[in-house]
């Protein structure tokens, strides 16, 4: 899948088209000073130096849980997935707009974040791995339309840095189930999550988002369709990136949950 985004992005004019068409409308948010404001605070704590001190959250759950092999695979998906992106970023680069720097492809950003996210969900206690998706998943998506929205990058570095992410991960959940060791807790009422549970976090995001957005078009319903009919790619590219990241998070969880 990864190939396949990258081939598109670079090499299929209509993805291509696409992507660009994604990225200037996310840049329109430029003009208003609060959203870039935002966008920048989501942006900076995956900056490497703050970042260093967000993955040691999950590493220490995992410890202070005394599951060494989750806190070995926390460690391979961080820093597995940073790595991997650093080095597709410096062998895949391909030329840009002047004003964004050629080696952008796949966001590194955004591969901090949905690692940190996937790998929270690995680390947490399996009664609360949905909750720690959702929030994941809506932070990883949040910190992805940032990147965009200050015009440092694609919405196609966004997904390839999610697409990393998501690869060691389940690389990472593979081992552990090869090893036999991935096994609920033997104390009363910790067997599998149930489908229900499973989905009703990331159901609750997505609900909450239909509801921001009913609001907003009950509100202003003429300013609503006129920037969707003038923006649809972007309305495209949000949704789409949205859609991963809660895909991502919840396929997840449903490997682990036994």
């Amino acid at each position: 899948m990864l190939v396949v985004v990258w081939f598109a992005s670079f090499h299929v004019a209509l993805f291509s088209d696409a992507n660009q068409s994604i990225y200037l409308q996310f840049g329109d948010l430029h003009a208003h000073s609060r959203l870039e404001w935002i966008a920048w605070h989501f942006v900076s704590p995956f900056d490497p130096n703050p970042y260093v001190y967000l993955a040691l959250v999950p590493l220490a759950v995992a410890v202070l849980r005394g599951r060494p092999r989750s806190a070995l695979a926390v460690v391979a998906i961080i820093l597995g997935a940073n790595v991997t992106t650093e080095l597709l970023k410096h062998t895949l680069s391909e030329p840009r707009l002047p004003f964004m720097p050629a080696p952008s492809w796949p966001s590194g950003h955004s591969t901090a974040v949905m690692s940190l996210a996937l790998a929270s969900v690995l680390a947490a206690p399996t009664r609360l791995r949905p909750v720690a998706a959702a929030l994941g998943a809506s932070l990883a998506i949040a910190v992805g339309y940032s990147v965009m929205a200050t015009g440092m990058h694609y919405p196609s570095d966004v997904v390839a840095g999610f697409l990393v992410a998501a690869t060691w991960t389940l690389l990472a959940v593979a081992c552990l189930l090869a090893a036999e060791r991935w096994r609920p807790s033997p104390t009363p009422g910790a067997g599998p999550i149930s489908m229900r549970a499973v989905l009703g976090a990331p159901g609750v995001v997505l609900l909450g988002a239909l509801v921001l957005t009913a609001i907003v078009l009950l509100i202003r319903p003429h300013d609503v369709f006129s920037y969707a009919r003038a923006h649809e790619a972007f309305i495209v590219g949000a949704a789409g990136i949205g859609a991963l990241g809660l895909a991502l998070s919840t396929g997840v969880v449903l490997s682990v949950r036994r």
